[in-house]
Parts: structure tokens; sequence; C-alpha cells
């Protein structure tokens, strides 16, 4: 079975027909409500806070926020952000208590710096892998929006985005896209190797009071391990190293085009190499 990212953008695909019927499905509203639980139970908010929804829909998520018990951390304000005006017309239908904004996310998330307590996504990033125009690349339009993420959030803040990706290429370049802009991330499945799997994408901004350190755990209670400047050091003596017009400079370009959104020709073993002088 096709699936739907693969058919139309998601301002298209979902048009009213299909929204109405996205959010009226008892299945769906079943499933939303159980992987919506999922990711407040990863994101372990212990009082109220301000939380961001990434491909918000029609506010089936946004309503388990709102209605959060205060013995769970809750209730929730949230601000929701979605392509489908068609969606969102039926959120406002159903007076959803969060704020909306029409908004494609592979255009960046265009709040102030550090806005938010927490984000969520449901079902939503994958559509970020399907580039619908030559003038865009699924590598760019993920740096856009992971960056824009990272910036929005405080620090110590966390994201949980579950996700369906379709293969193990799309599942890497989204978790290389998220390290790529700063999150500390890891990946949690549900149900692994059934067809009831769960992906979810579990992001953690440096800084601030955020509890349990690393998400990954690997660093915990280690002294004198700061991997984001380990990170930034070798960076640094690889650009160091670098000649204009050497192949890892060359890659360097490519790499920053991309993040920009730029389609560039693929590296091959021809790249950055120097051509023979003929006389």
């Amino acid at each position: 079975m096709s699936r739907p990212e693969d058919l139309l953008p998601p301002d298209l695909f979902y048009n009213d027909t299909e929204s109405r019927k996205y959010t009226t499905s008892s299945r769906i509203q079943n499933i939303q409500s159980e992987m919506t639980h999922r990711a407040l139970e990863l994101l372990d908010l212990e009082s109220p806070s301000l939380i961001l929804d990434l491909g918000c829909g029609s506010g089936l998520s946004g309503e388990i926020l709102s209605d959060l018990d205060p013995a769970r951390g809750g209730p929730h304000m949230w601000v929701g952000m979605d392509v489908s005006a068609s969606m969102l017309d039926i959120a406002l239908q159903r007076d959803v208590d969060g704020d909306l904004l029409l908004a494609d996310l592979g255009q960046g998330v265009p709040f102030r710096p550090g806005s938010f307590d927490a984000a969520i996504s449901i079902s939503a990033i994958q559509w970020l892998c399907n580039a619908d125009s030559n003038e865009t690349s699924p590598q760019g339009r993920l740096s856009r929006f992971f960056s824009g993420l990272y910036a929005s959030l405080r620090r110590g803040a966390r994201a949980v985005c579950q996700f369906y990706p379709k293969n193990e290429t799309q599942r890497s370049m989204i978790s290389q896209a998220a390290i790529k802009a700063g999150f500390g991330a890891g990946i949690l499945e549900d149900d692994p190797e059934t067809k009831n799997a769960k992906v979810y994408l579990v992001l953690t901004v440096g800084g601030g009071d955020l509890r349990g350190g690393d998400i990954t755990g690997m660093v915990q209670g280690m002294d004198g391990v700061d991997v984001m400047d380990s990170r930034r050091k070798l960076k640094e003596r690889e650009k160091a190293s670098e000649r204009k017009g050497s192949k890892a400079w060359i890659v360097r370009k490519k790499e920053q085009m991309e993040r920009r959104g730029k389609v560039v020709k693929a590296n091959s073993k021809y790249t950055g190499r120097q051509r023979k002088s003929k006389f």
C-alpha cells in the first residue's frame, strides 16, 4: 500500500475530505491518543508547561495536552503548527484550546529563541523527507526544521517526535539532521519488528536543568566529559587542516549548501581530484 507522503505534499493530501476522515476515525483517534501519551511519558514534565505541537493537524494531540490530569503534570498550554489549512480549519471548528499557526515545518520554526518548554510531533516529520520541487531537498528541509526547533526550545528542554521512517536510510537521515542542529538524540522503538512498531526520536537541548543529563545515558557519571566541546574542537581541527579546493573543503561546502536547501551534485571518487596538466 502506498504511503500518503509518496502521493502528494501534505497540504494537498489533507484536503477537506481527508482531514475530516482522519479526525473522525475512532481507530486513528485511539492510535493518536496512545502515541501522544507515550510522548508525554518521554518528555517527563512535572508541571504545566508551554508545548509546541509540530504537525498538530486538527488538534487531536492538543486536546490531550489541554486535558492532562494535574497528577501527571498537566494541564499544558500549547501552540500548534501545520501546513494543511483544512486540518487547522477543523481544529478551529472543534474549538481547541491551543493557538494555531499555518506554516510549513520544512521552512523552519518561526518563534523567538527559548519560547517553549518542550515539543511533540506525532506522525509528521517523515513528510519532510519528500521534496516537492527541484529548489529544495529533504536534507535542506530537515536542517531548517531542526535548527529552528532547537532555537525555539529553552535550554534543558526535550522534544519527542514520533514518526514512520520508510527505511533505515530515512531513519538515519532524520536523526543525523537533528544531531547536526545541536540536539542530543536517541531513538526508541516500541513493538519492534511488528506491524504496530512505533519509532520515537527523543531530543534534548543542552544546558539548563535537564534531569538525567545526556539522553543516551552513555556519559552520565563520567568525570571530565564534555561531548559538545569535544565535537567542536574536532571540527575546528578538521577545518584548520583543510586546504581550499581539497576534497574535504569541497565536501564541507556542499554540506553547507544542502543545509540551506540548495540542490548539489552527489560526491564521487572524482570530487576534489586535481586534473593533470597537459603541457
